[in-house]
Parts: C-alpha cells; structure tokens; sequence
C-alpha cells in the first residue's frame, strides 16, 4: 500500500514519519498542494491525503479515477471547497477529520474576546508612546456578559464550557439540540432573539448556502450596541462590508476572526514585501478593536498530530475496508 499526501510542512513530517513507521505503509510527502497537475506525482498510488485553502478542481477526481485511486482523505473538517457530484461520478470516497481539537479553536476564540473587553491592544499602543496612564481605557468583565453561541457542535461546546468557566451567561442556537444543553434551557427559539439579548456573538457553524452572509446589516442592527462579534468558521458567514459599517457606527464595539470570507490569496503568505490588495482587509486589520488571526485557531501541536494521523488512518481504512468511521456521505 502506498498513500501520497499533499501540502506537508514541516510542523506535520515528524507525526507523518511516527504513522509510517508505526503502520509499516509508504506515505510520500508532497510538500505543493494538490491540483491537476502535482496529482501526477500519485501515480501508482492507492489513496490521496489533503489540506489546502484553494478549491479541489473537478478535473482531480477525473484524473484520480484514470490513476485507480479512490481514497481521499482530508487532514481538516470543511468540505465546502469540492464538489461532491464530481466525487461521486469518479467513484472517489471521501473522509475528513472531523474533531482534531475542538479546545483549540474555542480557546483562541476566548482568548481574543478577553484581549479585546480588557483592551490589550489599546494598552498597547498607549505603552509603545510612553503613555502608562490606565484612564480612558476601562475594561469589562466577562463574568458581567451575556455570550451567544451559534452552532453547538464539539467547538461550540468546549467554547461553551470556557465561556461559562469565565462566569458568563451563555445562550445558544442550533437548528439541532444538544440533549443536553436542550436540559439546561440553553437554547433560544430564533436566531433573532439570540441577536437581540447577547452582548457577544460568537459563530461555529460550517458554511452552507443557507448561512450565507447570516450576519449581514440586518443582523447586526438588531443587535445590542456595543456587541462583539467572533467568528472561527468560515469567513462567508459574514458580510464583510456591513461588519465595516458596523464599526464605524459604533454598532459593533470589537471583532475576533480567524477566518475572511476573501482570505484565499491572503493567509498563508509571506506579505512582508507584497502589499495585501483587498481594501476591506486592509480596513479591518488597521482597526485596534479588531483582532485577526490567519486561519490559525486550529494550530496547535495536539491538533496537528491528529489531523495527520487520523487522515491517514481514515485513507487506510478507505483503502483496505472501502468505508472509514469518518467517511463523509456524498447523498
């Protein structure tokens, strides 16, 4: 058995090395991402491991199919970025990781929302002037808030958890309940009351055409004045160009992100001598109330060691049994 995998850094070589050694299973380690053309280096390969931010193009599948290969393993959890009917027709099964490490999403989401209510950055900027007067810059206190959380996954309720550990009060909404959280009364009706009675709104759901820009003029004026906004899924759950006007009306007091909904060709990338091209970006990241991290919630080493162990332990089974317990239904 032999098993390619694409995109390798160097952070994941040793945890890929320990699985190979480990199962007695050729992996080669390609560090380029996967697309039609460094899919030829998979020839005589019998299973395809893979992250990558950019879309997986239809003509892969095509092509994993003309090579025999039909095992295709994802190191990550989104599957928004290829094309199920594509996979089906080539007969492609596909899997996913789909809990690495909740905790180490849900930590850097409290993590930035605490920076921002104590107003680090502030501080900050103040210090680097030589100014160490603590007035104006007076904090709040999360034990005093009202947290609410869309999406009650595994990420969702280790954030939950941490929220609550700070002594906040927490709501939710999912369209499916927790048992339970369901037990606790935790959940609200509507998405509406949710925006309404919280004075922080944090987001971990995936991204489905029918969240699309779920937070949009709409849904931020019908929120609290002062609220914060976190979001730590996909950055099209947000419009972008509302959340600027939010700030600027003073509508929205802080955000934490880790995802932009036009972050491909931005994260990732070494931009100390290229400037970033994208104006809304560039607004938001210029804002001190405004904290982003590239798409990194999830690095850890915990989590990259799971990510490449159990992608390559879903590809085996792919491979030998034609099924994986994280195999994703294509319908």
């Amino acid at each position: 058995m032999k098993i390619t995998a694409y995109g390798i850094r160097e952070d994941e070589r040793p945890y890929l090395n320990e699985w190979q050694e480990k199962n007695n299973i050729e992996v080669q380690a390609v560090s380029e991402l996967l697309d039609s053309e460094t899919l030829e280096l998979a020839k005589g390969s019998d299973g395809v491991v893979a992250f990558q931010q950019k879309p997986y193009t239809d003509d892969i599948f095509s092509k994993m199919n003309r090579f025999g290969i039909h095992a295709f393993s994802l190191r990550n959890v989104g599957v928004d970025n290829l094309s199920f009917n594509a996979l089906k027709e080539n007969n492609v099964m596909l899997s996913n990781v789909p809990a690495y490490s909740p905790n180490a999403i849900a930590e850097l989401s409290v993590t930035q929302l605490m920076a921002l209510i104590r107003r680090i950055p502030d501080f900050q900027a103040k210090m680097k002037r030589g100014d160490f007067r603590w007035e104006p810059t007076i904090a709040l206190e999360l034990n005093q808030m009202t947290v609410g959380v869309i999406g009650t996954g595994r990420i969702g309720r280790a954030a939950i958890d941490i929220f609550k550990g700070f002594g906040a009060k927490v709501i939710c909404y999912d369209v499916f309940l927790n048992p339970e959280l369901e037990k606790e009364g935790a959940y609200v009706d509507t998405v509406e009351e949710l925006y309404k009675s919280v004075d922080v709104v944090t987001l971990h759901v995936p991204a489905l055409k029918d969240n699309y820009h779920m937070l949009d003029d709409k849904a931020f004026n019908s929120m609290k004045d002062g609220v914060f906004v976190l979001n730590y899924s996909r950055g099209s759950l947000i419009d972008t160009a509302a959340l600027i006007r939010g700030l600027d009306s003073g509508k929205i007091a802080g955000v934490g992100l880790d995802t932009y909904e036009n972050e491909v060709g931005i994260f990732e990338i070494d931009h100390e001598d290229q400037p970033i091209d994208d104006e809304m970006f560039n607004n938001l990241n210029a804002r001190r109330n405004v904290m982003i991290t590239p798409h990194a919630a999830f690095y850890t080493t915990n989590a990259v060691k799971n990510m490449v162990q159990v992608a390559l332990d879903n590809n085996r089974s792919l491979i030998e049994n034609g099924t994986s317990q994280n195999q994703v239904d294509l319908g």
